[in-house]
């Protein structure tokens, strides 16, 4: 996807749109699909390699930036660098019968039923993965699945798919072609996984193909449009 900005005519390339809802308003930051696993995962350590732009916006394909004042009054600060390393990082929760996210408001109150108390000493990654865990006994929630696709040589392919398999919530897609002489047969799969799987599936397709192999973010969260409403 090929993304034009009016405001700077600075066209983003192979943009993966992260957004958070925050005091009534919606805000867009633009990154690099692949950056944004591995900086989730702790791999990618280098801010700059994850943002397109350190701007934050309300609309990323329309180049609209989002207003300081906006800014102060969700995040408490207009420092944009700030912002886009709490948006990044923000995890969405859905249903998993609707794959519809749930509120910001319904997750707070799940927590507080549950009497769950923030501890300093932990990472919020390590937090947010208790809380999930917790919630799951109250109430249907999970991580958002992240679709994927494999391009694998088929020498290797048939063996590696049936490793993949335990790291696979589901196969949406198989197709065996037949690429360019030099190249041969390959599988091309497409697949929803736990974002937790996303650096086990990197390394064994990089060792078991001996990097012949390539893995590609289709998206980041399998969602749903709309909120999932509090009953």
């Amino acid at each position: 996807m090929s993304i034009f900005t009016p405001t700077n005519q600075i066209r983003l390339t192979n943009v993966a749109v992260v957004r958070m809802k925050r005091a009534g308003k919606r805000f867009e930051i633009a990154c690099y699909k692949n950056k944004v696993v591995g900086w989730r995962s702790g791999v990618e350590k280098d801010l700059d390699e994850v943002l397109q732009t350190h701007s934050v916006f309300v609309n990323v394909s329309k180049g609209q930036v989002a207003k300081k004042e906006d800014l102060i009054s969700a995040f408490g600060t207009d420092d944009q660098t700030e912002i886009c390393k709490q948006t990044i990082v923000a995890d969405k929760c859905v249903n998993p019968e609707t794959k519809r996210p749930y509120t910001v408001i319904l997750i707070e109150r799940a927590m507080k039923d549950i009497h769950y108390s923030v501890k300093p000493n932990k990472s919020t990654k390590q937090q947010a993965l208790e809380v999930i865990k917790q919630l799951k006994e109250k109430m249907k929630i999970e991580r958002a699945h992240m679709r994927l696709r494999f391009i694998l040589p088929m020498n290797e392919g048939k063996k590696l798919k049936e490793k993949l398999k335990p790291l696979i919530k589901v196969i949406e897609s198989e197709d065996y072609s037949q690429q360019l002489e030099m190249v041969g047969q390959q599988l091309e799969m497409v697949c929803l996984i736990d974002p937790g799987c996303f650096r086990g599936i990197d390394e064994l397709i990089k060792k078991e193909t001996r990097g012949k192999g390539s893995l590609e973010v289709l998206s980041l969260k399998d969602v749903e449009e709309g909120d999932e409403k509090l009953e």
